[in-house]
């Protein structure tokens, strides 16, 4: 990947190393080093749901007795009578857990938004997966949901329409704004190593009550609004949400909401910021936000603060968001903390990872985005 005039010289190296054609030659980080140095990944790929951390914990609830595996065989798309093969009929015509690979690589464009049952993993490594369309991934009311391996992108807007839905029910749905993943009333969902950009909205939304959610090791690129987590500043459901965001690399060409937060909770650790328009992170209604260890480059020109606030003073001044042990690069500056201290994630022993030093986070991103995976070799 070219990089950019702005950078300084550290920032060319950061990228240089992210682009190596060797990324296992970088350190990894804690996710990826509990399954990618298997050379039998593919046969023992339910490991996966034991390395997940942050505040989505463990997915071995995705795994065990009754599970069934399935494999997309067929890249078509019929939002209410979804046939065997296809994408949609796995994520919502299968009772009970299952664990969704894909027979080769295929490019799914979706004609209506794709509601994703619980208990549902989808796994896209080995193969290139290309999800488009109208809507794409909706997580609704649903809880145990793995997303990994996938390319979303170029999602588009959908008018109210009704869909196939968890347990074989047609769901009516209401105005879809063209996000890449859209979490609805959510719970325990983990969303890792997909490359997400271009849409006509935002690429990620976690909404509506929604909690426990891991967003790990994504690339997230050439988009306007990112990431928004909490529905509206109106919505009190979202002050109980907690997001652990983590090793994922945001750039080049993202303007803002790197995340924006409203109410609840948001822990930010090891991510690399390759420049920004607006802001990187930001918010309102009194979130909690621990930046940690993070890696900031700001744009050469423009905007080199970090964060955003949006109220009144006395807003502001109880807000919990702060920085710890931030790296910032290029004038990059976190001009005010406040609440020093008491964003704490507060995990258990399943959710906890210990976040490493921000000098080596352009390794810890190496590999962010859809991976390059063999079938023999380690991925």
């Amino acid at each position: 990947m070219a990089t950019k005039p702005w950078c300084s010289t550290l920032a060319l190296f950061m990228v240089i190393l992210w682009a190596s054609p060797n990324p296992c030659a970088a350190k990894m980080n804690v996710i990826d080093k509990c399954w990618r140095e298997d050379p039998r990944w593919r046969s023992h790929r339910q490991k996966l749901a034991t390395c997940s951390v942050g505040f989505a914990g463990k997915m071995t609830n995705n795994i065990g007795k009754g599970l069934t595996r399935y494999k997309v065989t067929d890249p078509s798309d019929d939002p209410l009578n979804p046939k065997p093969g296809t994408l949609r009929y796995g994520v919502t015509m299968i009772k009970g857990k299952v664990w969704i690979t894909f027979k080769r690589n295929i490019e799914i464009t979706l004609q209506k938004p794709l509601l994703i049952s619980s208990f549902t993993a989808i796994d896209g490594r080995g193969v290139d997966v290309h999800i488009t369309g109208a809507g794409c991934l909706l997580v609704y009311q649903a809880t145990d949901v793995i997303i990994h391996g996938l390319r979303i992108h170029h999602c588009k807007s959908q008018p109210p329409s009704s869909v196939m839905g968890p347990n074989s029910k047609v769901i009516p749905l209401g105005q879809m704004d063209g996000d890449a993943i859209r979490l609805v009333t959510a719970r325990k969902v983990w969303i890792d190593h997909n490359t997400l950009y271009e849409c006509q909205d935002g690429l990620l939304d976690v909404t509506r009550g929604s909690t426990d959610v891991t967003i790990s090791n994504n690339w997230f690129r050439n988009q306007d609004k990112v990431m928004l987590l909490g529905h509206d500043d109106g919505h009190l459901r979202d002050r109980n949400m907690k997001v652990t965001v983590i090793f994922n690399h945001f750039g080049p060409k993202c303007n803002q909401r790197m995340p924006r937060v409203r109410h609840g909770l948001a822990h930010v650790a090891n991510n690399l910021y390759q420049g920004w328009e607006h802001y990187a992170i930001g918010g309102s209604m009194r979130p909690s936000i621990k930046s940690e260890a993070n890696f900031f480059i700001a744009p050469k020109l423009g905007n080199k603060e970090v964060t955003w606030r949006q109220g009144n003073q006395a807003e502001k001044a109880s807000w919990k968001f702060y920085s710890v042990g931030d790296v910032f690069e290029n004038g990059a500056s976190f001009s005010i903390q406040t609440g020093l201290g008491r964003a704490k994630p507060q995990y258990n022993h399943e959710q906890f990872f210990k976040v490493a030093n921000a000098r080596s986070v352009g390794e810890l991103t190496s590999s962010s985005g859809v991976l390059r995976c063999s079938r023999t070799l380690k991925c």
